[in-house]
Order: structure tokens, then C-alpha cells, then sequence
């Protein structure tokens, strides 16, 4: 048996990052992760996904050479090649936060641990072996979530012909044809590569917009450059009469008022995560639970149970990478003693990595109107931005939603190349409460895709230039 002050079940962002800033604040730290370290953003998620997409973009880019005087020839796609650099990017990371661990002395004990009391946990080790350890400060859940299939429609993950994310990420070869179920962030970033690289993709959304969580603009204009793309969207769907064969999968789709009977190679399931709360104790702690199943926290990352924290997708939406970083590194400063900022989750930037990139923070109009604020929206196209048009990357538009008195940014909307990068001007400008007269004080480079935010914060206070 090892006493530590902290002990963390997982090692995904939440888990290691939390980790690395006790230990900096000198707490001794543990954590218990049987997989590699990095967890699902560095492993399976965030990080592989995007070494994908940017293989996409290059696939992408490279149709449209000619027209910038560059002569490529035939172009060859490899979706094996771009998969296993994609495995050799996520393997580089989890190496650099195992380098991490060592530079900052937290233990890392590979193994499944479960709680054996409120300041106790028992781990099963990778060689069988059984130990119990010991935290002075707190036991933490950072054990993140997984993909869900969807058995109630036949969709049973199978990892053959219904697959999750996890498969898609360690395919050899993009399939010749492909249908997605689910048309968030997840699920229009795969849509993207698996069109890039010749796949015949079709993407089936219940609800009426494709990324059903952003603005309706944006989703309208990402479906719109799909579409460009011969991506068919498929939303307002009803799925039924689902046969799964052995090398295919045939549904029924009712979207739109028509009906579409559609046969694919491979159905990937995007339609959400399930917390990865079982089997750790929790119930027989007595740790609540929220009515969506997740662990219930307060505002320093506390449980029910004196002693038990929890932090990450375990703790409830929304379920990011960097939310998570943020709570891991909040529940530290609370641990150490330190004052810790409450975490602002209404201003959580949010970022989808397909062509071109949708990234927010903070309300969306249909939002703004359910709340009823008054508000004035400015709207800024990239067509009309010097930069984008030097860059051939002229999709999307910049929307700035203002409190119509007091010029409050209520809500950020970026579509179109990098939107992922500038959102965190607007995220930095909410952060300080930042009004749209301050954001047009900052003087924006020429020529840059950031002048858009500064026209779009001028278009709402009807004075814009440039469109």
C-alpha cells in the first residue's frame, strides 16, 4: 500500500492535466490508467481525428493546385498512410505526457481501479496482481466516455460493418462507401476525410441541422459546402428496417418528406458518449448522480461523498478536451489551498475541425431569442476578406451577437478556414467583458482573416466597411 495526497482514476486531459498542476503546487500524486496516457483526446479522439483532417485538407487542397500555378500530376490517395501517421502523431503525444509525469515524479500505476472507500482505491494491475492505495486529499473520477451505439435501431456496434470512431480512426482503407449517423462535431469531421479520400458518404442527423448544438447559420453553411462536396446530408431523419450483413449495412431513411433506402460498406455511429462510470464504486459510495447519468459536482469539482471529486466528460457536458484541462487544473488549486476561479461554462469555446471549421462561444441567436434578449447580430462574409480571397479559402463568415444596449458580446460564431484559431479573440474579449466598440479599437493587421471579426463587430453596430 502507497499513500499519496491525490490519486486519479484516468489519465485522459482532465486526469493528467489536473495531475501535472498538484504536482506542481507540491502535492504528491498518482494516477491509475490502464491504457496509454493521453487518454481518449490523445489516443482516440481530438488528436488522431484532426492528424486525419489535416490529411483531408491536403487532399482537398491539392485538386485545386493549378489554379495557384502548381502542377502536382496525378494525385494518389493512401487512406493506410495518412491513418498510420495519424497513430504515429497520437503515439508522440502520449509519449510527451509520459515525459511529463516522469519531469513532474507522479506515479503512473498501470491498471482498473475501483473505490474502495472514500479516501481508498483498489487497483488491478496489468499482471493480475491486486493492490490498495491511499489519498490524504482526494480520490478524483477523471475516467471520461465512450461511444454509443445505437442497439435501439439495430445499429449495435459490431466493429466490423457498424463501427464507432475509435475503428474509423485504424482503417486501413477508406471504404467505397460510407453512412454516418450523427452530425456533430464527430461525425462531420469523419464525413470530411472519408469524402476527401473518395468515399461515398452520406450523413443521417435526426435533428434538423447538421451540428445541431451551433448557430443555425453555421450548420447551413457547413451543409452547404458538404453538399458542394457530393457529401449527401440526410437530416429531420427517421431511420428504420436496419439490416446488418457481413460486409454491408442497408437502412431506410425518411428525411425531408421523402423516403431513401440506402446500402453502405460501413456505418459509423457518431450519435454521442456515454460517461464511463461502472464498475468503479460509485454507488457503493454513495456519490449522486445527475438525472443524464453523470457524476454530480459543485463548483470545486466535489462529489456528494466528502472526499471523491470528479472532473472531465465523467462530470457532464460540455464534453471537451479543454473543459476538462480547465477542471483538472481548478480541483489542484482547490487541493493546494490556492484561490481557484469558478469555471465559467457558458464561455467554453467550442470547435469542429471539418472543411471549412465552424468554432463558438457563448449564446447562439435561436438562444439569444428563446431568452428573449434584445440583441443586434453583425455578420462579416470571408468572400469579402483580402486574406481569404489570397488563400482561395472563401467559405464562412464571422457573426457577432451584441446585447443591443450595453454592446455585450452574448455570442461568437466563426465558419471558414482557421475558425478554430480566431474564435479565442472573442473568447478572451467575453472573458473580460469586452464590449464590440472595444474589439473595434484593436487596431486588426491587413491582410489578415481576423479583420472579419473586427467588420463583424462593426456590421453590428451598423457601421461595417468592407461589404
Amino acid at each position: 500500500m502507497a499513500s499519496f495526497d491525490e490519486i486519479l482514476l484516468g489519465g485522459g486531459p482532465a486526469g493528467y492535466v489536473g495531475a501535472i498542476r498538484c504536482a506542481q503546487l507540491g502535492l504528491s500524486v498518482a494516477v491509475i490508467e490502464r491504457e496509454g496516457l493521453g487518454g481518449t483526446c490523445v489516443l482516440w479522439g481530438c488528436i488522431p481525428a484532426k492528424a486525419l483532417l489535416e490529411a483531408a485538407s491536403h487532399a482537398e487542397k491539392t485538386k485545386k493546385m493549378k489554379d495557384f500555378g502548381v502542377d502536382v500530376g496525378e494525385v494518389k490517395l493512401d487512406f493506410g498512410v495518412a491513418m498510420k501517421r495519424s497513430r504515429g502523431v497520437s503515439s508522440q503525444n502520449s509519449k510527451g505526457v509520459e515525459f511529463l509525469f516522469k519531469k513532474n515524479k507522479i506515479t503512473w500505476i498501470k491498471g482498473t481501479a475501483k473505490l474502495a472507500s472514500a479516501t481508498s482505491v483498489t487497483v488491478k494491475l496489468a499482471d493480475g496482481k491486486d493492490e490498495k492505495h491511499d489519498a490524504r486529499k482526494a480520490v478524483v473520477i477523471s475516467t471520461g466516455s465512450r461511444v454509443k451505439g445505437l442497439p435501439q435501431i439495430g445499429l449495435a456496434l459490431n466493429k466490423k460493418t457498424v463501427i464507432s470512431s475509435d475503428e474509423a480512426l485504424i482503417l486501413e482503407k477508406a471504404p467505397k462507401s460510407i453512412i454516418i449517423v450523427g452530425a456533430g462535431a464527430v461525425g462531420c469531421e469523419f464525413a470530411d476525410v472519408f469524402a476527401a479520400f473518395g468515399s461515398q458518404v452520406t450523413i443521417v442527423e435526426v435533428m434538423p441541422n447538421i451540428l445541431p448544438v451551433e448557430d443555425a447559420d453555421c450548420s447551413k453553411e457547413v451543409e452547404r459546402a458538404f453538399k458542394k462536396r457530393k457529401i449527401n446530408v440526410l437530416t429531420g431523419a427517421k431511420i428504420s428496417n436496419v439490416k446488418v450483413g457481413t460486409d454491408s449495412v442497408s437502412m431506410s431513411v425518411e428525411s425531408g418528406g421523402s423516403k431513401n433506402d440506402l446500402t453502405a460498406d460501413i456505418v459509423l455511429v457518431a450519435a454521442g458518449r456515454a460517461p464511463n462510470i461502472e464498475d468503479i464504486g460509485l454507488e457503493e459510495q454513495g456519490v449522486q448522480l445527475t438525472d443524464r447519468g453523470f457524476i454530480r459536482i459543485n463548483e470545486k469539482m466535489e462529489t456528494s461523498v466528502k472526499g471523491i471529486c470528479a472532473i472531465g466528460d465523467v462530470a457532464g457536458p460540455p464534453m471537451l478536451a479543454h473543459k476538462g484541462e480547465r477542471e483538472g487544473v481548478i480541483l489542484a488549486e482547490v487541493l493546494a489551498g490556492h484561490h481557484a476561479q469558478v469555471l465559467d461554462y457558458s464561455n467554453v469555446p467550442g470547435a469542429t475541425y471539418c472543411h471549412p471549421e465552424v468554432a463558438s462561444v457563448g449564446l447562439t441567436e435561436q438562444q439569444c431569442k428563446d431568452q428573449k434578449l434584445d440583441y443586434k447580430v453583425g455578420k462579416f462574409p470571408f468572400s469579402a476578406n483580402g486574406r481569404a480571397r489570397t488563400s482561395g479559402e472563401t467559405d464562412g463568415f464571422v457573426k457577432i451577437i451584441r446585447g443591443a444596449k450595453y454592446g455585450e458580446i452574448l455570442g461568437a460564431h466563426i465558419v471558414g478556414a482557421h475558425a478554430t484559431e480566431m474564435i479565442h479573440e472573442l473568447v478572451i474579449a467575453r472573458t473580460n467583458e469586452y464590449t464590440v466598440e472595444e474589439i473595434d479599437l484593436a487596431i486588426h493587421a491587413h491582410p489578415t482573416l481576423s479583420e472579419a471579426i473586427a467588420e463583424a463587430a462593426l456590421d453590428s453596430l451598423g457601421k461595417m466597411i468592407h461589404a
